[in-house]
């Protein structure tokens, strides 16, 4: 999990103003996204009980929402973008695609699901603001007939498939790198964020690590950076004045990363290196800066968890089911030494 300020993600979003991004924080109620075809899906639930018949009982893909975390992430617009490209290489341009933002909120979430069920949506891509409380939303859903894919994080309800980076890997090799440079021996903090089922499983990970090196303190690991680059550097900040020696920082996210480095850059401290999770752009940049202290990120693949999504989902629609409801997608760790051959997304 494959999260930002919103003005960046407002110009972000304005290159696909083509139809794919209906929405983002800068909207009137902030999650309110409009379909290609000028319908609304919104806040508003809406009763489904009408249309609970599948939504394309021929097997043409017709119609494709995204319900993502928060759009003022750049991966996620990403993902929104490729859902998009995908959807329409399959069934042409006609294909009707929405993306909205949760900005992880449950009964907002919900609520947008209830909409796509309504407008009969053929396919509907879950990244869930809360595996477990989103799962009455998923189960109404598949109810009425809809496929449910869910992408970056798991989802409880039944869901016919879930699309997502080996979070657990993700964690173990940001950690195994820190504990390598550490030799085994230091003061580390991880940098939390929301507890969604992608998050908790990097911080297993690192966990799963860490503990192997019995001379290696983990300070802190539950503050919540919120995936924010204002939430790691507020976290970072006070982490600083916390703790007064601190040899490396896990950062579940690069844009949580990113602020943790400009805490210490304010702080004028440089004694501890920062490792987070994504490849994002601003993450491969601060890496490639030498003097910089950001030292790695165990980067994902947006565009490639959004397209096997919308694949996947498509599959079904025709009555083709995976050989396994969960895919995994595996990472590979952008360092300094390699910076220079590696692009991100």
């Amino acid at each position: 999990m494959n999260l930002k300020n919103i003005g960046i993600a407002a110009s972000l979003i304005s290159l696909v103003s083509g139809g794919v991004i209906g929405c983002s924080n800068n909207s009137e109620n902030g999650n309110t996204a409009s379909n290609p075809d000028g319908n609304a899906a919104g806040n508003t639930a809406t009763n489904t009980s009408a249309q609970s018949k599948p939504g394309s009982a021929d097997g043409k893909l017709r119609s494709v929402a995204f319900t993502a975390g928060d759009l003022s992430n750049p991966f996620f617009v990403l993902m929104g973008q490729e859902i998009e490209a995908t959807a329409k290489k399959i069934g042409g341009n006609d294909v009707r695609t929405t993306v909205v933002s949760s900005a992880y909120d449950l009964n907002q979430q919900a609520n947008q699901i209830e909409n796509f069920t309504a407008s009969n949506t053929d396919i509907i891509i879950l990244n869930a603001a809360d595996k477990s409380g989103i799962k009455p939303a998923v189960e109404k859903a598949k109810e009425a007939g809809r496929i449910v894919i869910a992408v970056d994080t798991g989802a409880e309800g039944g869901v016919d498939a879930t699309v997502t980076t080996n979070n657990v890997q993700a964690g173990e090799v940001a950690c195994k790198y820190i504990a390598d440079r550490l030799k085994g021996k230091g003061n580390v903090v991880i940098v939390n964020g929301p507890q969604v089922d992608s998050v908790i499983q990097r911080v297993n990970g690192c966990q799963n690590v860490l503990a192997k090196y019995p001379d290696i303190k983990i300070l802190s690991k539950d503050q919540n950076a919120e995936g924010s680059r204002d939430g790691g550097l507020r976290v970072m900040t006070d982490l600083l004045t916390t703790f007064p020696k601190i040899d490396a920082v896990f950062a579940i996210n690069d844009p949580s990363g990113v602020g943790a480095e400009l805490a210490a850059n304010q702080a004028q401290r440089k004694d501890f290196f920062i490792v987070g999770v994504d490849g994002a752009p601003e993450a491969i940049k601060a890496i490639a800066d030498k003097e910089g202290i950001y030292a790695a990120t165990a980067t994902q693949n947006p565009r490639g968890m959004a397209a096997k999504a919308v694949e996947v989902g498509n599959d079904i629609l025709k009555g083709k089911k995976p050989q396994s409801p969960t895919i995994l997608i595996p990472v590979k760790l952008i360092t300094k030494d390699n910076v220079s051959t590696e692009k991100g997304w």
